[in-house]
């Protein structure tokens, strides 16, 4: 059997992958924003389910990984050869938000998924040089910042939200964004974090401003 291929490491800018990412979760918000509530977690849930039983089954199968990893090489990181895939988490995330949240809270967060993620990735790759804890960096997370303040401005704005107090808020938004990115919680995949704390913090900045 011929050996792994080798794959790119987090600490590789991988655009590639930034694409793949951006485009996924995109996909996804296009998918909630034209369906009902209940429609979406049926689908949301179908995604898991077959995510997490490819999962299991190159767990269970090292040909079946080794194939798997060579036919997505370009867009897997190395730790993914022998552990849960971001797109896995991705969806249980995206599952998780959808469930519990309000349709507005949910579509902003999967919007900074697609968005603040590769963009906070790519600046602390490229110019991270003051590490706050782990792989994040100062100067990611101030990107994520403007791209998560940006967003909720376009988003509040396309939406009629809060209009009268749009800049506070999208202020809000935009910290609640970086947080959402930065936080370190165990080895849980930024794919499933990002969106489920931010949609912690989205939702208290709603509560509060009359987002409802």
């Amino acid at each position: 059997m011929n050996s792994m291929p080798q794959l790119k490491p987090r600490s590789d800018i991988h655009l590639t992958r930034k694409i793949w990412h951006f485009l996924g979760v995109i996909f996804v918000a296009i998918l909630y924003h034209n369906m009902s509530r209940p429609l979406a977690l049926q689908l949301l849930t179908l995604f898991c389910s077959l995510s997490i039983a490819v999962e299991l089954w190159r767990s269970r199968s090292p040909r079946f990984n080794q194939r798997l990893v060579r036919m997505f090489k370009s867009i897997m990181r190395e730790n993914e050869k022998q552990g849960l895939t971001g797109t896995t988490y991705l969806f249980l995330g995206a599952l998780t938000i959808v469930a519990f949240f309000p349709k507005n809270v949910a579509m902003l967060s999967l919007l900074f998924l697609a968005t603040a993620d590769p963009i906070a990735s790519y600046f602390g790759i490229r110019f991270g040089k003051d590490k706050l804890w782990g792989r994040k960096s100062l100067q990611g997370s101030v990107a994520a910042f403007f791209d998560c303040a940006i967003v909720s401005a376009a988003y509040f704005f396309a939406h009629n939200l809060m209009a009268d107090r749009i800049m506070i808020v999208s202020i809000l938004a935009g910290i609640s964004g970086a947080l959402a990115e930065a936080a370190p919680i165990g080895r849980l995949d930024d794919n499933f974090i990002m969106p489920v704390v931010s949609s912690c913090l989205l939702w208290v900045i709603f509560y509060l401003f009359g987002g409802f």
